[in-house]
């Protein structure tokens, strides 16, 4: 692969997709199983290993996977001024690496040392891989939303394998003849650091053809100054994990930094937007209507991790469709696997639609991704009138739920990606990627919230009571993602106007 390609040739490709986007999906799709297949176990190994109860393990879910998505904003930024996209990315996956290897050593001794890692690194390896796929693309090219649609069905290739497989060996569904019961818990999470490493090197191999995009933002810098900067970071973020052990080992904290991020991350970004025009910055508050809706659509989303994961624990069958199956493999991969079918259709629906000028705008593709996050929702309720009366209900139409849910999600999650790289400055689009997803990082802390919620209400309960108030919970997110979704349709038209020329 020639190193001199420039962003010119890689932006004028031939056909649907850019060949460098196959590179950069192949890196994630593994990254994602190994993000997918750890946060799959967590409540399950915090109830059944460490001992909590379903309230604490649901809130403790929620305060993980916020800091996880809080640390890509962080990462986004030093990514931005320091490292570019590509060094953060590498050391991202080094830092998961370690944190998966932890992990699989001692997983009961070590599991907040393990998990402080793997948040660390993610934060330097989630926002920049997505900002490079933006990069691949001009700013007037039609076809970005078909490409990431096509990335996003990558991350969910490599979720479907890690998210059922991780699930299913630790608790002997899989493998179990190979693998030592008092073992399961250190192969699953082993499996992360395996594909981790996996993925680092197709990224390293195939980065030469990215011609420029993603090197350091200070090469016009001295040598040693810059790597100054660079070793600093580095050390800066080790340093930082002590602080995130405590952090994550005490859900309680979590409000106060959850307090505290988001105020923090607007600020910044206000401070940014004075370099702008009054065009540029428009746009920006176009993003950031996307970015605060979309904390509502992961707070119901990510139940998947939390109280989901209880509930198809403790209520679901075993079988879907005739084939038995691991019931919380099926709650930890459906969705993914309904994505990876149908993702590319999505994409090339948008195309067609497109060239009829009649491609509805993103304002109105996030108000779909609503309705059908209702509609999935209510039918995860609609799961206790199939109860017996031991309160166990349909595998088969808790999956058709995820079915429906997935067409919310390629509406809303990969339009977003494309939108943040779409209405942001150059300058500051690793940036707008990170508050992308530290509005996931909010939506994961409020997920938590609610399971913890849902939780409560059913403790001390039969397994029928238990699932009448989950199903009960989930009808009242449905409701709520409803009004959300015909809000965003209303008021499409100002948001329109925000965008300018961006579709």
């Amino acid at each position: 692969m020639a190193q001199n390609v420039t962003i010119e040739e890689i932006q004028n490709f031939k056909g649907k997709y850019p060949k460098q986007l196959w590179y950069l999906f192949f890196s994630e799709m593994w990254e994602r199983f190994s993000f997918y297949g750890m946060r799959g176990m967590l409540v399950i190994f915090m109830v059944n290993q460490l001992n909590m109860n379903a309230v604490n393990a649901n809130l403790q879910y929620g305060a993980t996977q916020a800091f996880v998505y809080a640390f890509t904003f962080i990462g986004g930024m030093f990514a931005d001024k320091i490292l570019g996209f590509r060094k953060s990315l590498f050391w991202g996956g080094i830092l998961m690496i370690a944190g998966s290897i932890i992990l699989a050593l001692d997983p009961h001794q070590f599991f907040f040392i393990g998990i402080s890692f793997t948040i660390i690194g993610t934060g330097f390896f989630k926002p920049n891989i997505s900002t490079m796929v933006g990069r691949l693309y001009k700013d007037d090219d039609n076809r970005r939303d078909a490409g990431f649609s096509f990335f996003y069905m990558g991350v969910n290739l490599g979720a479907l394998i890690g998210g059922y497989l991780c699930i299913a060996v630790a608790n002997g569904s899989m493998l179990s003849a190979i693998v030592p019961e008092h073992l399961r818990w250190n192969v699953a999470f082993g499996f992360a650091a395996i594909v981790m490493v996996i993925s680092l090197l197709t990224f390293v191999q195939t980065q030469k053809s990215l011609g420029d995009i993603g090197i350091s933002p200070l090469l016009s810098l001295e040598n040693s100054r810059r790597k100054v900067y660079e070793y600093g970071t580095y050390l800066g973020s080790l340093a930082i994990i002590p602080v995130i052990i405590l952090l994550v080992s005490n859900s309680g904290y979590t409000d106060i930094f959850m307090y505290i991020i988001g105020p923090c991350s607007l600020l910044y970004l206000l401070f940014e937007m004075r370099n702008f025009s009054a065009s540029e910055n428009k746009k920006l508050l176009a993003a950031l209507v996307f970015v605060l809706f979309s904390i509502v659509f992961w707070a119901f989303f990510e139940q998947s991790g939390g109280s989901l994961s209880l509930f198809a624990e403790s209520n679901l069958s075993k079988t879907v469709l005739g084939v038995p199956l691991d019931p919380n493999g099926v709650n930890n991969s459906a969705n993914s696997f309904f994505v990876i079918a149908f993702a590319a259709l999505v994409g090339l629906v948008w195309l067609w639609m497109s060239k009829r000028k009649i491609e509805p705008n993103t304002v109105v593709k996030f108000g779909l991704g609503f309705l059908f996050l209702a509609g999935g929702f209510y039918v995860f309720y609609y799961t206790k009138f199939f109860a017996n009366a031991n309160g166990v209900t349909s595998l088969d139409l808790f999956t058709f739920g995820w079915f429906v849910i997935t067409f919310g999600e390629l509406c809303l999650s990969p339009i977003g990606m494309s939108a943040m790289t779409k209405l942001s400055p150059q300058k500051v689009q690793a940036v707008m990627m990170g508050m992308w997803f530290l509005a996931s990082a909010y939506g994961q802390y409020f997920a938590g919230l609610l399971g913890a919620n849902i939780a409560g209400a059913s403790e001390n309960s039969t397994n029928l009571e238990k699932l009448i108030v989950y199903a009960d919970g989930y009808k009242q997110l449905a409701i709520y993602a409803l009004i959300a979704g015909i809000l965003l349709i209303v008021i499409s038209p100002f948001v329109k106007k925000l965008m300018q020329e961006v579709k």
